[in-house]
């Protein structure tokens, strides 16, 4: 071999010290991306992909929450008016700051609660001391139901159209504007006469 080829190992040296460089340039430009579209209001953490959209509730049971009667897929199948499903958790600070949002729209909406990844008198003493806007409750102490329905944490909520069908989702807390802008107007939508 003459001195001017490189030997096969060299070359191969060479292509596996490149990859990581090139990785780390595919982070750095997606990283640029992410915190350009924060700059200019495009890119939203919160606003993630709902494939669940539009498809029915998935198969569940959860058992009563005390004090109230718990619910399961065939409750959420038999609607004929918008329902609001919200998984809560007394340890979760943003399901705490969100609570006077839920309590205002109490009158408005019908909204079930699930309680994840909680103790059921965690649970309980949450909703006696912050207030409770829910007329059922679940307890998803496991977090399987959680799982079933693809969240990412607490709080996430859904509104469920007649028939069982999910027609709205959030991974972020709600807001008045979230409610008055985006929700409120949805719910009318899908009212029933």
């Amino acid at each position: 071999m003459s001195n001017s080829e490189t030997p096969p190992n060299a070359s191969r040296r060479r292509l596996l010290m490149a990859l990581p460089l090139a990785g780390a340039g595919v982070v750095g430009v997606a990283f640029w991306k992410m915190l350009s579209g924060m700059e200019h209001g495009s890119f939203n953490p919160h606003d993630i992909n709902a494939p669940v959209l539009n498809r029915p509730v998935p198969d569940f049971t959860l058992p009563d929450q005390p004090p109230m009667q718990g619910f399961n897929t065939q409750d959420l199948h038999n609607l004929t008016q918008p329902v609001l499903v919200n998984f809560f958790a007394s340890w979760c600070i943003p399901c705490l700051a969100e609570m006077p949002t839920l309590m205002t729209l109490k009158d408005k909406l019908t909204m079930w609660g699930i309680a994840y990844k909680d103790r059921p008198e965690n649970a309980e003493n949450f909703l006696k001391h912050s207030g409770n806007p829910f007329s059922r409750l679940g307890s998803d102490h496991e977090g399987r139901v959680g799982i079933e329905w693809g969240i990412s944490g607490v709080p996430e909520t859904f509104l469920i159209g007649p028939g069982g069908v999910i027609r709205w989702h959030t991974a972020a807390p709600l807001t008045d504007d979230i409610l008055n802008q985006t929700l409120l107007p949805l719910v009318e939508k899908l009212k029933t006469p």
